[in-house]
Parts: structure tokens; C-alpha cells; sequence
């Protein structure tokens, strides 16, 4: 069965979703990593400023971002808990950055046997298998570890 499965959940309904599909398919010697990625605040053109003016604003923004990296990390926990009550090993991990870069990092460092995850667009025909969000298609394009992309539109 699977060792290692990596969750990205964004706190949303089809996370939760997702969560469930992972504890269904996991064993007694599974553990899930919850991965939440914060979208940073993006910096400014700061080419006006001073540069006293330019660090105190980069500073207030690193805050920002890490103000809500730990605000993600509190909300995660309680998946950490739906986990222990199917007693799986779990851990959750919210990281600032690219989400598809840190997916796929993740997946290498940890030895990752399956990802789950939700997909976000619904389109019909064709167009649906070439429709992958830019987040799935990258992580379908560069791993060769399983992927169960869950549809929650289609429940």
C-alpha cells in the first residue's frame, strides 16, 4: 500500500474532500502530509521609495505573510485530528511560496507514494482532459508518483 501521501489542501470544501479520499485509500503504516501553500503577498515596485521607506514596507509585507502562514498552520490542525481518529499518522506542513514547485519538492524529500488532491476546473469533452488547472497539470507533468485527482463538482 502507500507509505507517504501528500495532501495539498487549500482549507476549502473540495480539500476536505480530498482528505477523505486519503484516508479511505491509506493503511495502517500510511501517513498523510497536509501541505497548505500561502500565495505570498507580492513586494511592490518600491523605485520610489527611500530605502528606509523600501525596508520598512518589504518588512511589513514578510509579516503579512508569515502573519498568515501561521494562521493556515492553526487551521490544519484539526485535519490532523480527523487523521488520528482513523488512526493515520499525519502531519501538516504550511510552507510561503510556488505551489506547484513546493508540491513537487515535497514529494522528493519526503518520498511521497501518492498525492491526492483536488482539481478546481469543470469543463466538458476534450477541452476537460487538456484543462487540468496550472497547478495539477504541473504536478501531472513533472512526477512520476500517483496522482488521484478528486472532482467534487461532479458529486
Amino acid at each position: 500500500m502507500y507509505k507517504t501521501i501528500l495532501l495539498p489542501h487549500a482549507g476549502t470544501p473540495a480539500g476536505d474532500e480530498a482528505l477523505k479520499h486519503a484516508i479511505y485509500v491509506s493503511g495502517k503504516s500510511s501517513r498523510i502530509i497536509i501541505l497548505h501553500i500561502v500565495e505570498a503577498v507580492q513586494y511592490p515596485p518600491s523605485f520610489a521609495l527611500s530605502s528606509s521607506e523600501r525596508n520598512s514596507l518589504l518588512k511589513s509585507i514578510d509579516e503579512v505573510n508569515e502573519e498568515m502562514r501561521q494562521d493556515m498552520e492553526k487551521k490544519m490542525e484539526k485535519y490532523i485530528q480527523q487523521c488520528k481518529e482513523n488512526n493515520i499518522k499525519s502531519k501538516v506542513q504550511v510552507v510561503i511560496g510556488d505551489a506547484s514547485e513546493i508540491i513537487l519538492d515535497t514529494v522528493e524529500k519526503e518520498k511521497v507514494d501518492l498525492i491526492v488532491m483536488s482539481k478546481r476546473r469543470k469543463l466538458k469533452g476534450v477541452k476537460k482532459l487538456l484543462s487540468l488547472g496550472s497547478v495539477s497539470r504541473k504536478i501531472v507533468e513533472n512526477t512520476s508518483c500517483p496522482i488521484l485527482l478528486i472532482d467534487v463538482e461532479n458529486k
